[in-house]
């Protein structure tokens, strides 16, 4: 058995955007939790899942390692009594750090999130790790297009073809590329909104892993009381001289190894990487 649909969501709405004052919980820099109202977004969007015929139900879901991410993740695998795995490849979009700044930061193991999150289901390995000197456009692509050419056969491979229908809880700029690379159009205009849903179907009778999907919805945001909210799209970063203007790591990092990078070939047999 294949995969045959991807779902994608967005986190909901952060509580940076209404709160200067707000605290990391895990205390990873950069990393703010949900607002009540991306609370609220995050349940909407379980109810949705949780409204489908069981045959349209995703059964196995990845999420981000950020925690807007993970408590967004959080009431759906609840309701579909779904693990919840976490995986790097599907991490946040940061601009390239300026020179002689540091690195970007990285969230914890799955282990030690699941502090927080006791629904996160430890026996995933991330598969695929962002670089922490960040990406510009071409290279969040890049990272979505090498991340999902291991990650789908894989998920076939390591659950025996368990898993048709999957769903991925990510950042805007990552559930673009995304779209983008399982349609095959790095081109395609898209803003995405908080918790709105993306459904991609594989074309019938299609073997590839790169532009062989159909779009059934694009950054949705009808189950949501309010409709997509805080919509982004590539369009709205900052570019100068043709390129995304650079942005400042950690302080204290600057000496820090970016390990590890890229896929983790390690971890993934013969029969997944024939397709990387």
């Amino acid at each position: 058995m294949t995969i045959e649909t991807i779902y994608i969501a967005r986190h909901g709405y952060r509580m940076n955007w209404v709160n200067d004052d707000w605290q990391s919980v895990t205390g990873l820099p950069r990393d703010p939790p949900l607002a009540e109202y991306g609370l609220s977004q995050a349940q909407e969007l379980a109810d949705y899942f949780l409204s489908l015929p069981e045959e349209e139900r995703p059964t196995i879901m990845l999420s981000s390692p950020y925690y807007r991410c993970l408590q967004t993740a959080v009431p759906t695998a609840q309701k579909l009594g779904l693990p919840l795995y976490v995986e790097h490849g599907l991490s946040e979009w940061y601009s390239p750090v300026a020179p002689g700044t540091g690195l970007h930061p990285r969230p914890a193991s799955a282990a030690e999130l699941r502090t927080y999150f006791p629904e996160i289901d430890e026996s995933w390995q991330s598969i695929y790790y962002p670089s922490r000197k960040g990406e510009d456009v071409e290279q969040v692509h890049d990272r979505a297009n090498g991340f999902l050419r291991a990650l789908i056969p894989y998920i076939e491979h390591k659950f025996g073809g368990k898993h048709k229908r999957v769903l991925l809880v990510s950042h805007a700029a990552t559930v673009i590329a995304l779209t983008h690379e399982l349609i095959g159009d790095r081109n395609l205009p898209l803003r995405v909104g908080c918790c709105t849903l993306t459904e991609l179907q594989r074309k019938p009778g299609e073997t590839e892993l790169i532009g062989a999907w159909e779009r059934k919805r694009l950054a949705d945001g009808s189950h949501l009381k309010d409709g997509a909210t805080r919509e982004w799209g590539l369009e709205d970063i900052i570019v100068r001289d043709g390129k995304v203007i650079n942005d400042t790591g950690l302080p204290g990092t600057e000496n820090a190894a970016d390990s590890p990078v890229g896929l983790q070939v390690d971890l993934l047999p013969p029969e997944v990487l024939a397709h990387v």
